[in-house]
């Protein structure tokens, strides 16, 4: 497709499906994935799974969608849209992940970026503890990368959080021999002036990308990692590429208005 200066897609035709939750705030969610992947020139089409009462500071309350309603809101999304990637966000629930993959099945040519979200940032819970094995193994082997916090890693791996770069690549290795296509383990809860995010494919040597880091807590980052690598894949970057962008992107954006 087309280019312009910067990498960024000139065409408008181009989607990324995001599916996930609602944050009242706009700090985290579908709004700022709406935001970020708007910023590199594609189009957003999306699928609610929940929705939630949200400050800054706290989730007040959450309803989840009905499974069979967020599989349509993703087939008639796929059906009305030139859609070349999907990012995944808050699930919820067993069910709606069980419907989710469903989709994703109908649909194997489009990479899918699975952000695990099982917390929020004020430590409420956003997927049922019940719901963690199923998305490890009908939903994960789908998707073309998983983008875990260290946080997250040590939950799916059953493991006490990572001590350094080492331990956090043990543990990525194991949930990758689960079934992930790729990882890309996010550094950002770890200490020390440098963020290290790790970049684990199967076959493949581990890839470190390496950024300064930013000093007090920030919300969204996940969401805007996992959805602008999801607009660089669909505008056909590689996954290493793509990664990199993104990073670079987040950066950014946090630097100029730290959130």
């Amino acid at each position: 497709m087309d280019r312009k200066d910067g990498g960024r897609a000139l065409s408008q035709n181009l989607n990324v499906l995001v599916v996930g939750g609602s944050d009242s705030s706009g700090g985290a969610g579908i709004a700022r994935d709406i935001e970020t992947i708007s910023s590199i020139g594609l189009r957003t089409c999306v699928a609610v799974t929940a929705v939630t009462v949200q400050t800054h500071h706290a989730v007040g309350d959450i309803r989840h969608m009905q499974p069979g309603l967020v599989a349509d809101q993703m087939r008639a999304a796929l059906q009305a849209n030139a859609v070349a990637a999907i990012k995944i966000g808050m699930l919820a629930t067993a069910q709606i992940i069980a419907a989710v993959a469903a989709v994703l099945r109908e649909n194997p040519r489009i990479p899918a970026i699975l952000d695990p979200v099982l917390a929020s940032s004020s430590g409420r819970q956003l997927l049922e503890p019940g719901a963690i094995d199923v998305m490890k193994r009908d939903l994960m082997p789908l998707c073309r990368l998983v983008t875990p916090n260290l946080i997250e890693l040590a939950v799916l791996t059953g493991s006490e959080l990572a001590a350094g770069d080492d331990d956090a690549l043990r543990q990525e290795r194991r949930l990758l021999a689960e079934g992930p296509q790729a990882l890309l383990v996010k550094g950002g809860h770890a200490e020390g002036p440098r963020s290290t995010d790790i970049l684990l494919s199967r076959g493949r040597e581990p890839i470190r990308f390496d950024m300064p880091r930013l000093a007090g807590p920030v919300r969204g980052t996940g969401c805007i990692l996992a959805s602008a690598i999801a607009a660089y894949l669909a505008i056909g970057d590689s996954i290493e590429k793509a990664v990199l962008q993104a990073k670079l992107l987040v950066f950014e954006k946090i630097s100029k208005n730290p959130m």
